[in-house]
């Protein structure tokens, strides 16, 4: 009974580990980042965004900053009045905590309508991955080779680990 529950807790770590080790830091933007000349909506349609995830606005602080905007006709048109949050330090950091679409833009005057601006969706991080259209702009996993290979690496490393533990508390 004792080498059962030790089973168990392990398989519960690991599976609290594993959810954190895919959680993704996605730089709005790409390497462009926060900035007028990038195609935001094109950027967002790429990524599947997951519960648990976190955008990094990166920007020159003074010339750009970040507004959340409460809903969509808000974000339709750019009508920063009702602004939920404002952050300016140009290395701002929003963690998506639940599912749902939340739309960002520009603080700086203009900016918004020339296209600073975007829509996130995120779903729960145990939904289906699927293709995103770029008119919903949707969702999360970085997409880059770089953070597929790291999640590839995290998830062979926990099986190992899972699979080492149940071999040695078998032994005793």
């Amino acid at each position: 009974m004792g080498r059962r529950n030790t089973i168990l807790l392990v398989l519960v770590f690991v599976g609290l580990i594993t959810k954190k080790g895919f959680a993704a830091q996605l730089t709005v933007g790409g390497s462009q980042g926060w900035d007028e000349s990038t195609d935001f909506n094109s950027w967002a349609s790429a990524q599947k965004f997951k519960v648990g995830d976190q955008l990094v606005f990166k920007y020159s602080s003074g010339l750009h900053s970040l507004v959340e905007l409460p809903n969509e006709s808000a974000y339709k048109s750019c009508d920063l009045g009702g602004a939920l949050d404002s952050k300016n330090s140009g290395n701002d950091v929003v963690k998506l905590t639940k599912a749902g679409t939340r739309y960002f833009a520009c603080g700086t005057l203009g900016h918004c309508g020339q296209g600073m601006k975007v829509k996130i969706t995120t779903v729960d991080g145990n939904a289906p991955s699927s293709p995103a259209s770029a008119s919903s702009s949707s969702s999360s996993s970085d997409a880059s080779p770089a953070s597929t290979s790291l999640h590839s690496i995290t998830s062979f490393v926990v099986l190992a680990a899972l699979s080492a533990t149940v071999v040695l508390l078998s032994m005793f």
